[in-house]
């Protein structure tokens, strides 16, 4: 990921990121879903959740309930 953007939330679940994406949208943060998964085997690998640095600690407190 570039520069200035820091993970907030990692799952092995598609529909886990696309959550705690929206929640972080609904909330004013820019977010974005890397998808880490390979290619050949779909059940390896993780989505990771980024937003911008200097919205990190709101958006760890926003996935506080997602992340249990």
């Amino acid at each position: 990921m570039e520069k200035g953007w820091k993970d907030v939330f990692l799952t092995v679940h598609e529909y886990k990121a696309t959550m705690a994406k929206d929640i972080l949208e609904n909330a004013g943060l820019k977010a974005v879903v890397l998808n880490q998964h390979d290619s050949a085997y779909k059940s390896f690998g993780d989505f990771v959740v980024y937003v911008e640095e200097n919205d990190e600690q709101k958006a760890l407190e926003l996935l506080k309930e997602l992340k249990r």
